[in-house]
């Protein structure tokens, strides 16, 4: 007990500021707008309905998929979240220089409150999903139980990243620029708006190879636990490899939090 209240004391101040630094990013990132928070909610289902027109309804992608268009959906939304922490992770520190220099706190709060902010957002995604299956009669089964790791799998993935984005940002400003093109690169290369199926006929290694990406793997494996267990996996695509994603994962987020708190002594210095 003494030693849990040693820690509640340790990062008391920090949760504090992290406290007020998510409420605040909520207040401003609507502020002025006259829809306000319902945008959580709109932007996704905007992209959704766009790429469902175009490659379910013209393109004919997903027949074979059983609830494709909630499939669909379900990629949109967590695609949508890992760009949103990364992309405001990114620029994170430095568009927090003025409180950086009045007050001293952890530099690394900072860069959790975005994270926490998108994944609030993300929550309330996910009950849009959940809306949707009930109108599709997707049938829950006791594979939804994998569903919390495996989102918690994409937070600590998108905020090693947004670490690492942050601490590389003070000092090289066209980072912002490469991960822009990365993301683009990453939402096609990414089994979001096709389904993985239709590259395994024309290459199961190079479907094979896709699910490798940590993102393609989290999404397949989402989209396995909620909506159909026709879903190719990486534990179906490989016997042996299938660690690789979460390799990958965990290498990112502790070569991060090296980098980051190696760097952030001399983040007020160099904005």
């Amino acid at each position: 007990m003494n030693t849990l209240s040693k820690l509640k004391q340790k990062y008391r101040y920090s949760l504090i500021i992290l406290k007020q630094l998510v409420i605040t990013d909520f207040k401003l990132r609507y502020k002025g707008s006259a829809l306000g928070y319902l945008w959580t909610l709109l932007r996704p289902l905007a992209l959704f309905a766009v790429l469902y027109v175009v490659f379910v309804n013209f393109l004919r992608f997903g027949g074979d998929i059983p609830h494709f268009p909630v499939y669909l959906l379900l990629g949109v939304v967590l695609w949508s979240y890992f760009v949103e922490v990364t992309v405001n992770g990114l620029t994170s520190i430095v568009g927090k220089g003025d409180l950086m220099r009045k007050l001293s706190f952890p530099r690394y709060v900072i860069v959790i409150a975005g994270s926490v902010s998108a994944f609030i957002n993300l929550l309330i995604n996910l009950l849009v999903v959940f809306g949707f299956m009930v109108i599709n009669g997707v049938p829950l089964t006791i594979t939804v139980l994998w569903l919390p790791l495996i989102i918690l799998e994409l937070f600590v993935f998108a905020l090693g990243l947004s670490f690492l984005l942050s601490a590389l940002y003070v000092r090289f400003r066209d980072i912002n620029y490469v991960w822009e093109v990365l993301l683009q690169a990453g939402f096609y290369v990414t089994p979001i708006i096709y389904p993985l199926s239709e590259v395994a006929k024309r290459s199961e290694a190079a479907a094979n190879i896709l699910l490798l990406n940590p993102v393609a793997q989290i999404i397949q494996d989402a989209r396995y636990s909620l909506i159909t267990h026709e879903t190719p996996t990486v534990y179906g695509a490989f016997s042996l490899y299938w660690i690789i994603p979460f390799i990958v994962v965990a290498v990112v987020t502790v070569v991060a939090a090296i980098y980051f708190r190696a760097m952030s002594p001399k983040f007020a210095e160099e904005i």
